[in-house]
């Protein structure tokens, strides 16, 4: 319920904004076929931050193949580095009140994501 309340919080509070943003990058990306798998990575960020309270990225099983680490770097070099510290200003600033801590916490789980979204899993606490 405390879960519920918070994803409902963060969506009044700018979740909704992200995530909607994360949908219209990712539909953008798959207008070329080479762009669908950042589509995808995009899709998987949005469906974070629509709901991040109640979810964790799970890193573990994270693939060491080159594939992987090059798209990465290329998901870095085509906007990802900018989202991830558009998050961490998000976060700090959120974390200066004692009311924003929780949700200064999930832009900083969102920024983890959006400099290595490939390999990373989003499962259910």
């Amino acid at each position: 319920m405390m879960n519920f309340m918070l994803n409902i919080l963060w969506l009044l509070c700018g979740g909704l904004v992200i995530a909607v943003a994360y949908i219209l990058a990712g539909l953008v990306m798959f207008i070329t076929i080479i762009g669908i798998p950042f589509g995808m990575q995009s899709f998987k960020l949005a469906s974070l931050a629509i709901r991040p309270f109640g979810l964790k990225t799970d890193n573990t099983s994270r693939p060491s193949g080159c594939l992987s680490i090059f798209m990465n770097i290329l998901w870095l070099l085509c906007g990802g580095l900018s989202i991830a510290v558009l998050h961490l200003v998000l976060g700090i600033i959120l974390c200066l009140t004692i009311i924003g801590i929780p949700f200064g916490m999930q832009h900083f789980k969102l920024m983890e994501l959006a400099i290595f979204p490939f390999g990373s899993n989003i499962t259910d606490t």
